[in-house]
């Protein structure tokens, strides 16, 4: 990726429903290499779609938790069905598959502590697969506006602490 991609990235990131027209002259590139570029950063898989952002409170969902969960058996068959089956769930924003004491970490939310409560114990607690399920309540949560590219400094910083 070069610094026009880059550009390009980020722009859409902050507003991806700007037209190509207003993405190309905030970048100051033609519409059609606009078009084209970021045509190209879909087809590498670097844009990976578009969507709308949601406020959860604006849904009545405003507590959030996180949810280790370790299960048994230990298998990939077994964790991977956990994934799915939680992925589904209306409450569900995320679905960790990790490494550590827990299998899995579940980012959910909901519209109060009684229903966190009442979803843990009722819906995720007596699954005989789960040996043990921790809740953290969330009290802040903020999502970056734009992801890009390490810059090289930061890599070759980390090679050289890191090995």
């Amino acid at each position: 990726m070069d610094a026009v991609d880059r550009e390009i990235l980020r722009r859409l990131q902050r507003d991806g429903r700007q037209t190509n027209r207003e993405l190309a002259q905030a970048v100051g590139i033609a519409p059609s290499t606009a078009l084209e570029r970021t045509r190209a950063l879909r087809e590498r898989g670097v844009i990976t779609g578009f969507h709308a952002g949601v406020d959860m409170t604006a849904l009545g969902r405003s507590v959030q938790a996180l949810i280790s969960i370790r299960i048994r058996p230990q298998s990939r068959e077994a964790i991977e069905s956990v994934r799915d089956s939680m992925a589904k769930l209306p409450e569900t924003l995320g679905v960790f598959v990790v490494t550590g004491n827990e299998d899995l970490l579940v980012h959910v939310a909901v519209p109060s502590t009684r229903y966190l409560r009442d979803f843990v114990l009722d819906r995720l607690a007596r699954r005989k697969e789960f040996v043990d399920v921790r809740t953290t309540v969330v009290f802040d949560y903020v999502q970056p506006a734009e992801q890009s590219e390490l810059s090289d400094v930061v890599e070759r910083d980390h090679r050289t602490s890191y090995g």
